[in-house]
């Protein structure tokens, strides 16, 4: 299981850092996935981390601007938010595949999110 950490209130422009502690048998998992969840949206794809090689790949909403990245030694993956924006503002979910890939229908582990909001 995952547990995603770290959200809150924040004004746009400011910056947040999320946490997603996961358990080894699930960090042994080829990528780690964050998602969002606004409300009545569907979950989309922020952004992912392979294990192998620590290579970051973006949403194109949020490319430049929010950055992952792991500690191994943790079983703890990373998601730095710099420049938010009013729409950034959801739930934040960190999931695991066996696969690279960006489709929700591919990650599992699903755990609790963290709220941002991000005030005008």
């Amino acid at each position: 299981q995952l547990q995603a950490s770290g959200g809150g209130l924040v004004q746009a422009g400011g910056s947040l850092k999320l946490s997603c502690a996961a358990s080894v048998r699930t960090f042994s998992s080829h990528t780690m996935g964050w998602f969002r969840q606004a409300p009545g949206k569907e979950r989309e794809f922020v952004g992912g981390i392979t294990w192998s090689g620590g290579v970051g790949y973006y949403a194109d909403s949020v490319r430049g601007r929010f950055t992952i990245s792991r500690e191994n030694a943790k079983n703890t993956v990373y998601l730095q938010m710099n420049s938010l924006k009013p729409e950034d503002t959801a739930v934040y979910y960190c999931a695991a595949s066996s696969r690279l890939s960006r489709a929700v229908s591919e990650f599992g582990h699903w755990g609790q999110g963290t709220l941002v909001t991000v005030s005008s």
